[in-house]
């Protein structure tokens, strides 16, 4: 975890000099602090040191990198999200083992917040064996996951651009083999609410065009007590985007007002 002792000195002697200066009645209290776990094990590529580079900017988010074995032994309780970055999903899966894709779905199940990137979004899903489950999705098009590399349009819904804070509709963002998401429609986990469809496609190594267009980029959901933000691009790896993965951790947290339709909303 990133040193944070110069940041407690700073705020003690400014919390200190706001009593004296305004009195106990007006004062705001520091903000919170998101404790973050990132998961650094088999399956992770360069998308871990992006995702690491984003968070290092904002004072609110307190990072550790989580080896598979820490997740199996319980140790996700000393945290708020969980971040699964880009790379592989099915070896992901793998380095947790069933038991610790038990333990990440037990923390998001009892009020935990997962993020997943590209490879962490298919682990999410509800699409495969070896799938997470805590959204209800599924990934079109499973036979070309290898459909190529590129920038491509994304279109925000108006919940995307509350929870991303984003006026505009159409961004640009960098596409790497992420899942192409569609509603899974699997009773036990609620339905998620589309963030952001892609508006262009990538259409290589013999994937089909006309098949990308519209599927869903990003995706919010809860699952029990928790909440779970994927995105299928890499909004690290975009410049300008990378404030997406902090706002999405701080929605992930419980943080915002930020509300899904009546039936997606967490469990009280």
């Amino acid at each position: 975890m990133r040193s944070t002792k110069g940041c407690r000195i700073f705020t003690c002697l400014l919390f200190s000099f706001v009593v004296g200066a305004a009195g106990a009645d007006d004062v705001q209290r520091p903000p919170r602090t998101i404790r973050v776990a990132a998961y650094d094990d088999a399956g992770v590529s360069r998308s871990l040191l992006e995702v690491l580079a984003v968070l290092d900017q904002y004072p609110d988010v307190a990072y550790e990198r989580i080896k598979a074995n820490a997740i199996r032994e319980g140790k996700l309780a000393d945290y708020d999200v969980l971040i699964h970055p880009g790379g592989s999903g099915s070896k992901q899966a793998g380095s947790l083992e069933e038991s610790g894709r038990d333990r990440v779905r037990e923390f998001v199940d009892g009020g935990g917040g997962f993020v997943g990137i590209c490879a962490g979004s298919y682990l999410a899903s509800s699409d495969y064996s070896w799938s997470l489950h805590i959204l209800d999705a599924k990934v079109v098009d499973r036979a070309h996951w290898a459909r190529g590399h590129g920038d491509v349009q994304i279109r925000l819904t108006d919940a995307g651009k509350k929870l991303l804070e984003c006026d505009e509709d159409l961004q640009t963002i960098l596409y790497y083999q992420g899942p192409l998401l569609a509603p899974a429609d699997k009773p036990e986990v609620p339905d998620y609410e589309p963030l952001a469809t892609y508006e262009t496609e990538i259409a290589k190594n013999g994937a089909p065009e006309g098949v990308m267009k519209g599927t869903t980029a990003i995706a919010a959901g809860s699952f029990g007590k928790g909440r779970v933000v994927c995105f299928s691009p890499h909004p690290e790896k975009t410049e300008g985007l990378g404030r997406f993965v902090h706002l999405a951790v701080r929605w992930a947290a419980g943080i915002g007002d930020l509300q899904l339709a009546p039936s997606l909303n967490p469990e009280p």
